[in-house]
């Protein structure tokens, strides 16, 4: 079955950098775009950024554009997420998503999330 498990979530000082990975397996990684969105307390999904199946195209909220970067390895069905400067308003659960296109029909599948804790 899909199945999709971040790590490299912490605790970390303001200014400092993570990096999160997500792995990937029980669907063809190469043909998905990755996603990473964050969670808040008492607030909604937001997508930080996207990638495209072959890592030629990225994309990001204006919120962490320059900041945090999207890469993938299809070898390793692996997607990251490089946050650097990272700010207390980071704080917050990241999961990553999987959107796949089967027979014209959209499929999405998240991770379990990992928690960035970033302290002023």
């Amino acid at each position: 079955q899909v199945q999709l498990v971040e790590s490299g979530g912490g605790l970390v000082q303001s200014g400092g950098s993570l990096r999160l990975s997500c792995a990937a397996s029980g669907f063809t990684f190469s043909s998905s775009v990755m996603s990473w969105y964050r969670q808040a307390p008492g607030k909604e999904r937001e997508l930080d950024g996207s990638i495209t199946s072959t890592g030629g195209t990225t994309s990001y909220a204006d919120a962490v554009k320059g900041r945090f970067t999207i890469s993938r390895d299809n070898a390793k069905n692996t997607v990251y997420l490089e946050m650097n400067s990272l700010k207390p308003e980071d704080t917050a659960a990241y999961y990553c998503c999987a959107t796949l296109t089967l027979t014209s029909l959209i499929h999405r599948y998240w991770g379990q999330g990992t928690q960035v804790t970033v302290s002023s």
